[in-house]
């Protein structure tokens, strides 16, 4: 089902339903651009590449989100899918509002356009949004306005914010006294007339504040100004109507209301990431590390410097994590998976040993008859395709002839870890506990001249046998030697290069370790899914009570908002990629492309069976 602002308040409730309903959750992001910031190599640590991603990829826009919701019915022995594609575009509510600024990147827009993306629905027709603290900050802007319009009652216009903040007359220039007198002998004509209403000349906003000033001291109450928006949003003018001070004062009312139900809708997309996190259902991406930051600083809260600080917020609001790539990368499914990308995977599991489950759309809900790779909404389904297979392959080990479903022991090896894509031998974060830290005496950071190429590492490396070579830039690279043994003779016989400098890894890396690093913040404990009776489990006000005040705010609506509602029962490569979403092979690698292709060599290290 596709959704824009047109039709978002019509099908929301739709959604809130499949959500409630779903056994879980499948998500998809697409975005502007990918990375503005430093390469992505193989031995970055868990800690480097959050920075990586965190300073380099967030300034690009989510312009569509894909949500898929897995029901599974027990008495058809079958699945139900319900996908939804989402255009969002951050569009401002007034003056006052967030006025988003983004990046694009050009080869990320050619392939999204290729792809069949309407850029001109995402602009025109994208579901605006506001994160919690965002959100917040306009309700007290509104809350301070209204306490000021009581103050100076009866609330002779809707436009307070054109009057003088202390209620004083504002004193007309000479230059404008003309267009004034004149306006107000229009005014008069008009109360002394039948008509009703009465539109002056467009002007501008200095000009609309000395009208609003000068007409509600001459007239007090007995007119009624409201500014408006001509066609196509090119001029502002403002509408006169006679009035009293019992109309005055429910024109007020009605305004105020008008004002808050305007800043509800401005929270647009929000409210779905929110009904997502208040489900307590197990979310799946694939490929989604850039997916969850983009939600979380999008959405929910400024993202922190600190990975584990990250970890504690990505557990208070997506307690229940899965990732596809990294599940199809691990034992026992990396020896029958060639390729991890989300359209190559889905063509290995739909044949032996693999059994394609039976999945169906709703009557009179439009699903897909086709492929549509690459658009949000249908590459979340294929997510959640892709997950059904594997988890009911696990199953058999069991001799298990049901679906595999949330909650099952055989998952939980899969849970909230993220695939990391390139890095050699850390395949994911987690998201539950410390991240791995392997072995890397092997590994040497090289310094070099700029002419320098892959061969002349090689050569410099080839007494000691085969390695791996990961580009930082154009003068130096970390080097993995495959024979591990090697290395104590590697440093000594390279370490005093005349045009190179060879150190090793851990004498590299240790002066940079932690420097200038703050404190890491407490967030909320992790939410508990749900208790024994289906319910979510409550947060008390002490797990909030180290954050900042508006957060604090932010994250007790949300969790309160997950406590109202009623419980519902759910049905019992390597080519590399920067995403999710799966932006195309050959766009990731142009992208991401190191200095050399370095595709045909061995993979040196292998990934940790958590199976």
């Amino acid at each position: 089902m596709e959704i824009t602002r047109h039709n978002f308040k019509q099908v929301i409730d739709q959604v809130s339903e499949a959500v409630d309903e779903a056994s879980f959750l499948c998500i998809d992001g697409e975005f502007t651009g990918l990375n503005n910031g430093p390469a992505l190599h193989g031995f970055d640590t868990p800690q480097e590449r959050y920075d990586k991603l965190r300073k380099g990829s967030l300034d690009f826009l989510f312009v569509q989100f894909g949500l898929c919701a897995f029901k599974y019915e027990t008495e058809e022995s079958r699945f139900v899918a319900r996908p939804f594609n989402f255009y969002i575009f951050p569009r401002p509510l007034n003056r006052n509002a967030p006025d988003c600024r983004f990046l694009c990147q050009a080869s990320s827009l050619h392939f999204l356009a290729s792809q069949g993306m309407d850029f001109n629905k995402v602009f025109r027709d994208g579901i605006p949004y506001l994160s919690p603290v965002d959100e917040q900050q306009m309700r007290d802007t509104l809350d301070q306005k209204h306490a000021t319009q009581q103050l100076n009652s009866p609330p002779f216009t809707s436009g307070s914010s054109h009057t003088s903040d202390s209620g004083r007359t504002i004193q007309v220039p000479a230059e404008h006294k003309d267009f004034i007198q004149q306006t107000l002998t229009r005014i008069q004509s008009f109360i002394d007339s039948e008509e009703e209403t009465l539109q002056l000349e467009p002007c501008n906003a200095y000009l609309r504040k000395l009208i609003y000033s000068t007409v509600k001291n001459k007239f007090s109450s007995s007119v009624y100004l409201e500014t408006k928006v001509g066609e196509q949003n090119q001029h502002y003018f403002i509408e006169a109507s006679k009035a009293n001070e019992e109309l005055l004062k429910k024109r007020g009312k009605e305004k105020r209301q008008q004002e808050l139900d305007e800043l509800d809708d401005a929270v647009g997309m929000s409210k779905i990431i929110r009904m997502i996190c208040q489900s307590g259902k197990l979310v799946i991406g694939h490929n989604m590390l850039l997916d969850v930051l983009h939600l979380l600083h999008k959405f929910s809260y400024p993202l922190p410097q600190e990975i584990d600080e990250f970890k504690s917020l990505v557990n208070c609001l997506f307690p229940r994590l899965l990732d596809t790539k990294l599940m199809a990368s691990m034992h026992p499914f990396k020896e029958l998976v060639s390729n991890t990308t989300l359209g190559d995977l889905e063509a290995t599991l739909g044949k032996e040993p693999f059994k394609v489950p039976v999945i169906v759309f709703p009557e009179d809900f439009p699903g897909y008859k086709t492929a549509q790779e690459h658009q949000a909404g249908y590459d979340a389904y294929m997510t959640g395709r892709c997950f059904i297979i594997m988890a009911n392959y696990l199953g058999t080990f069991k001799s298990q002839s049901k679906p595999v479903l949330p909650g099952s022991a055989l998952l939980e090896p899969f849970v909230n870890k993220l695939y990391l894509m390139r890095v050699q031998d850390i395949p994911y974060v987690n998201l539950a506990g410390q991240d791995l830290k392997p072995n890397r005496d092997h590994v040497f950071h090289v310094t070099f001249p700029k002419e320098w190429k892959s061969n002349d590492l090689y050569q410099l490396f080839r007494p000691f046998g085969p390695i791996y070579i990961a580009w930082i830039d154009d003068k130096s690279a970390f080097v993995a030697l495959t024979k591990k043994d090697q290395s104590d003779l590697a440093y000594k016989m390279l370490c005093e290069g005349v045009s190179y400098r060879v150190r090793r890894y851990g004498d590299h890396k240790e002066p940079h370790a932690s420097h200038g690093r703050k404190r890491p913040l407490s967030f909320p404990e992790t939410i508990p899914p749900r208790n024994g009776e289906g319910k979510r489990l409550k947060v008390t006000s002490s797990d909030v009570g180290r954050v900042s005040p508006v957060t604090q705010r932010c994250i007790t609506t949300i969790l309160e908002e997950a406590e109202d509602k009623p419980p519902t029962e759910a049905g019992e490569e390597e080519e590399e990629e920067e995403h999710g979403d799966e932006d195309g092979d050959e766009m990731k690698e142009e992208i991401l492309e190191e200095k050399t292709n370095e595709s045909t060599q061995a993979q040196l290290f292998e990934e940790p069976e958590a199976w």
